[in-house]
């Protein structure tokens, strides 16, 4: 026979209380029914020294303990003498040393804009230009370029990354994509023999930089570290020059009204305006020549849509050119005469963004005049899918471990870019 508690014998008397009789609701005590409840007790008044004019209050401060019936002591902060980054308080935004009146729009890696590419073209006042330019098309075409077993040997590189290089049986992404575009720069730069200018390029690594401007008298800024970047000692030369920039005059740069083209940027108060290229004064490499921005997101939510990696790439080489061109032309608003030239390629190891950007003029305030120049390709395959396991069926395998839907023409646009101002 079971064992009832007096509390349960109770209710099970009166149904009332259970509901079956009556439209009551049963009332549940913190320990009725045998269920425990997991509601906290609310925390204790606590004793507050309330200030009354004219009046002191009677605290315990010269006991040195608790008294019941005296209020609490307040008593001023106390210094340590030296620097706890742990329990430091910073001033008030107002009060700090940078603070400004006008707020600035802040660009950095983490940001996604809602309007993707489009909004980008606006923030940085760029012409679209879809497919890479015909001077690097060039070198693709090419067969001169190539390496030796070359398809080969980027499957190697592909399987390294997604098979070999890890012990997990299915690799993430921030694992695998580091290193398969590390493993491809190094793949081009094998062709050093056939390209000695190639020994004046340096990658360096989690740098950051910043650099300001203005759209219709708001300040905006780009700033933060945008993963690996390729550095020359020679400036990469103009795509276009002459009646081609001066023909950009014309184009009419696209509005999303009524979204605020400033829509997930951050804004800010406390802020530096400063041109920084993230390199030291007499650094050999001075010359930004491709930034390589990485998606090694696993999650959904966190990750970014091509589209707003593409905005992403355009900011940041617009960003790096525009912080170039300042620090060999000035700070005064005016078209280049020997415009400034960056690549950009982003990838979630898998998936392929190329991006050329020539910043013709830093006359930004206004929409009139000259615009710059952007060249995209976008979503480029390397690979369809890869096998980490093999696929069984019927004890007979379907699908072996390896790359699916292999697309070579992608690494050769990845060489091309490489052999950019080299070739």
């Amino acid at each position: 026979m079971a064992l009832v508690s007096g509390t349960a014998r109770r209710a099970l008397a009166d149904p009332g209380r259970l509901g079956l009789g009556s439209c009551r609701v049963p009332r549940r005590g913190a320990y009725q029914w045998g269920v425990r409840s997991t509601r906290k007790p609310e925390p204790p008044p606590l004793d507050r020294v309330y200030e009354i004019p004219g009046l002191e209050p009677i605290t315990y401060a010269g006991k040195m303990h608790f008294v019941p019936g005296m209020a609490r002591p307040v008593f001023p902060p106390w210094d340590r003498g030296w620097f706890h980054p742990k329990f430091h308080r910073s001033p008030p935004i107002h009060e700090q040393q940078l603070y400004k009146e006008q707020a600035c729009y802040i660009f950095h890696q983490r940001c996604r804009l809602l309007e993707g590419v489009k909004q980008a073209l606006w923030l940085t006042k760029t012409k679209l230009i879809e497919g890479l330019p015909e001077k690097v098309l060039s070198l693709v075409d090419d067969p001169r370029n190539h390496i030796e077993n070359q398809n080969e040997r980027v499957l190697n590189v592909i399987s390294h990354a997604r098979l070999w290089h890890s012990t997990e049986d299915i690799p993430k992404r921030e694992t695998y994509c580091p290193v398969i575009v590390d493993s491809l720069i190094q793949l081009c730069r094998s062709q050093i023999l056939k390209y000695p200018a190639l020994t004046q390029r340096t990658c360096t690594k989690n740098y950051s930089f910043s650099t300001s401007w203005s759209r219709e008298s708001t300040l905006l800024q780009v700033r933060g570290a945008s993963g690996t970047r390729l550095h020359a000692k020679d400036p990469l030369p103009a795509i276009v020059s002459g009646e081609r920039v001066e023909a950009t005059k014309n184009h009419v740069l696209e509005t999303f009204y009524p979204i605020s083209p400033f829509i997930d940027l951050q804004e800010c108060s406390v802020y530096d305006v400063k041109d920084n290229t993230g390199l030291r004064e007499g650094y050999p490499y001075p010359y930004p020549h491709t930034l390589y921005l990485l998606e090694t997101a696993n999650s959904g939510p966190r990750r970014f849509q091509p589209e707003q990696l593409r905005a992403k790439m355009i900011l940041f080489a617009f960003g790096n050119a525009l912080a170039q061109a300042r620090r060999l032309c000035g700070d005064e608003p005016k078209v280049l005469e020997q415009p400034v030239t960056v690549q950009s390629v982003g990838t979630d190891g898998r998936v392929f963004q190329f991006l050329i950007f020539q910043l013709n003029t830093t006359d930004l305030a206004s929409n009139e005049g000259v615009k710059n120049l952007v060249w995209v390709d976008s979503d480029q395959l390397l690979y369809q899918h890869f096998w980490c396991r093999p696929v069984v069926r019927k004890k007979v395998i379907v699908e072996p471990v390896g790359p699916v839907g292999f697309q070579p023409e992608t690494f050769k646009k990845f060489l091309a870019l490489y052999l950019h101002g080299a070739a």
